[in-house]
């Protein structure tokens, strides 16, 4: 999740505090470019990861959920997320 303009982060927290009630299951979900797996794999150690290959087998689904204690941490893992070069967050 890239910002596009500051006030993107603390728009984007308030909607998730206003949705979640905090500590709760998130699920995230990426689209990423096949050889980008272990990657998204990195981000979520000892975590389980459901990955779902394209028709073509070029990219692959991956879906994700954690327990998470707060917006900022969704936040965090997003930003993280993002510097996987073709990422695509859903």
């Amino acid at each position: 999740m890239k910002p596009r303009y500051p006030g993107d982060h603390i728009k984007f927290k308030t909607i998730l505090d206003q949705e979640h009630s905090w500590p709760c299951e998130y699920m995230f979900k990426f689209i990423v470019p096949k050889e980008a797996v272990p990657k998204v794999e990195a981000l979520f150690p000892n975590c389980e990861i459901r990955f779902r290959d394209s028709r073509k087998g070029n990219y692959v689904s991956a879906t994700i959920s954690i327990e998470c204690e707060s917006a900022d941490l969704v936040i965090a893992i997003y930003e993280r997320a993002a510097k996987i070069e073709g990422l695509i967050a859903l």
